[in-house]
């Protein structure tokens, strides 16, 4: 089983000649720009994409990140393998894929914030779309901490792992307060620097460039990975379930992984529907976005696992399993210094992309509240991220006894993003979507059984089962 790796050349291969055609990279890539000559947009200052390619890149690059290339695997490790990825697609393609429209459509036909938009729908409800840009704060500051990581991991493996422990290295750097805080403030610095230069020449020329580079590193990875000796058991562990492994807690983090991973409840998908011009049609434009964020899940898999197995090393060693087991795969294959520097860039690619979608909310947010700037914006986020992720990034070391709630400063940032305002956010753009702005499945659909599945969705099935997620999350 899983022998034939001519089988998965072809296939891996045939996925991205497909994708290619499919979101027409090569005209992304020459920037072929279209100008609508009749913008209905409500608000005709207000910055929009150039082309419908360069929303579903943008899109595609808040969904893919860390979240697929960091976090899946080691998650998937600790919940079974192939059931986690059953269960995990499983809620990609029905519960998340409600919310997921309705914070684009919401952005799209308000042409706002999200504060604004939420004011719009009713002027009390801006302070609950305050905690959208709250937690585009908040995410940032932990996530940024192995942004900073990947950027000496990067610069590491230009130089070679060949002399130092992989657990003992990644230990003492991560308790190095100046290193890793200068590293940290460094991926930030590269966000804000992006992000200040604006919709077209910031967001989307790093979109533009990052996502084609980060599809062909990761086909030619998974490639290099399966062709490794005893790498089908990767692939078995990959996509042959174990049943006897299914529990409440492997699908509670499988939906958690299905929102992290498409960036729902945090406002970036808003965020960017509000950039989208009043005449287009999202709706293939979602689909692609949900099929591109699972497809990179799967293959970050198919990368990793194999190589794992081939080595005889453990799938569920956690968050470790990046920056410990994988360096120890580097030093064992031939031109592992290459692979790893493919791999790190690779994870750079992903974090930068994602890592600006984020602090996009809280940047149009002060550019329309406050009417500064994108880079007076920019350098407000940077003093204020900068002073929570500082403490967040120490307390893997001169902060790692500090706790509150029984948590680090990093956990406890994780924690409640995760458990507490993703849910909470996602909630309230559903019932703000479905019962104040009358988002409805005609917008969407033609066909009548799916308005109502959508309708019906939207409004009672999808808030119950978050409610339900946000208790259990609680606990």
């Amino acid at each position: 089983m899983f022998r034939g790796k001519n089988i998965f050349h072809i296939a891996i291969l045939t996925y991205l000649i497909f994708n290619l055609y499919k979101l027409n990279f090569c005209s992304i890539i020459r920037q072929v720009k279209y100008q609508s000559k009749t913008d209905k947009s409500l608000d005709n200052k207000r910055p929009t994409w150039t082309s419908r390619y360069s929303f579903i890149l943008a899109a595609i690059g808040s969904a893919v990140g860390l979240g697929n290339i960091w976090r899946f695997p080691y998650v998937m490790g600790q919940n079974g393998g192939a059931v986690f990825l059953l269960a995990y697609v499983l809620f990609i393609v029905t519960i998340c894929f409600i919310p997921l429209m309705t914070e684009i459509l919401v952005g799209k036909k308000t042409k706002k914030d999200c504060v604004g938009a939420f004011e719009l729908a009713k002027p009390e409800l801006k302070y609950l779309g305050m905690l959208n840009p709250i937690t585009a704060i908040i995410v940032p500051s932990f996530y940024f901490v192995i942004g900073g990581w990947i950027i000496n991991y990067t610069y590491k493996s230009f130089i070679g792992f060949q002399n130092d422990n992989p657990i003992q290295y990644f230990s003492a750097f991560t308790q190095a307060p100046v290193i890793t805080v200068a590293s940290t403030l460094l991926f930030l610095f590269i966000c804000i620097f992006f992000l200040a230069r604006g919709v077209k020449k910031g967001i989307e020329f790093i979109n533009n460039v990052m996502m084609p580079l980060l599809a062909i590193i990761l086909v030619i990875l998974v490639i290099a990975s399966i062709n490794l000796p005893n790498a089908y058991l990767g692939l078995e562990y990959i996509f042959k379930p174990d049943f006897s492994k299914v529990s409440g807690h492997m699908l509670l983090s499988a939906l958690g992984q299905a929102f992290f991973t498409l960036s729902v409840g945090m406002g970036s998908l808003l965020t960017y529907g509000s950039y989208i011009k009043s005449d287009k049609n999202i709706v293939k434009s979602a689909y692609t976005i949900i099929f591109s964020s699972t497809t990179f899940s799967i293959l970050a898999g198919m990368m990793i696992f194999p190589a794992v197995f081939s080595f005889g090393l453990e799938p569920d060693s956690g968050a470790g399993l990046v920056f410990v087991t994988l360096p120890k795969v580097f030093m064992q294959i031939p031109h592992g210094n290459i692979v790893a520097c493919a791999f790190f860039i690779l994870l750079f690619c992903a974090a930068i992309t994602s890592g600006i979608s984020m602090l996009e909310v809280p940047c149009a947010t002060l550019v329309d509240r406050l009417k500064i700037s994108r880079l007076k914006a920019g350098v407000i986020l940077f003093c204020i991220i900068a002073l929570i992720t500082i403490p967040a990034t120490l307390s893997f070391g001169l902060l790692k006894d500090f706790k509150l709630f029984d948590k680090t400063i990093f956990d406890l940032l994780d924690f409640t993003a995760s458990n507490i305002l993703l849910p909470l956010n996602t909630l309230f753009v559903c019932l703000i979507g479905g019962w104040f702005l009358k988002i409805r499945g005609e917008l969407i659909f033609k066909n009548k059984f799916l308005i109502s599945v959508f309708n019906i969705g939207l409004r009672y099935v999808v808030p119950i089962f978050l409610i339900g997620l946000f208790i259990i999350g609680l606990r």
